[in-house]
């Protein structure tokens, strides 16, 4: 007695699920890669070959805004922030640090001595400050 099957399993394997996984994947890496730049301003930093390896916890970012204007951003905020007010945010944004680290960005056409004045801040608070640079 020979029994035969009526139906005969299909060798092929359907790809439709494993391309939407792979482009699942691709929009999550795309998405998350933009999360990854921590300054939202658009800056040329100075070019410099030593490289920190200390993480800091706020930014601090200097853009000039031409004629002597400067303005500072905490967090790479679009919200500029009044230089009086700069020390009382970042007092409040690291009183629970162990190690209290700051990082400075700023243009390369903006003067030293702004940059000094936001160092000046760390001094005073017993700080480590960070000033950040393109690698060359």
């Amino acid at each position: 007695m020979a029994l035969r099957r009526t139906t005969k399993a299909d060798p092929n394997i359907s790809m439709s699920s494993m391309t939407d996984i792979v482009f699942l994947l691709l929009i999550f890496f795309l998405v998350t890669s933009t999360l990854v730049n921590p300054n939202a301003l658009k800056l040329l930093l100075p070019k410099s070959t030593g490289q920190v390896g200390a993480k800091a916890t706020v930014s601090v970012s200097i853009k000039d805004w031409g004629e002597d204007r400067y303005t500072y951003h905490i967090n790479g905020s679009e919200e500029p922030v009044a230089f009086g007010e700069i020390e009382d945010a970042i007092v409040g944004l690291l009183h629970a640090e162990e190690d209290p680290t700051f990082s400075i960005y700023s243009d390369e056409s903006v003067p030293v001595g702004e940059i000094v004045q936001v160092m000046n801040i760390a001094k005073r608070n017993h700080y480590k400050v960070i000033l950040a640079t393109q690698p060359e």
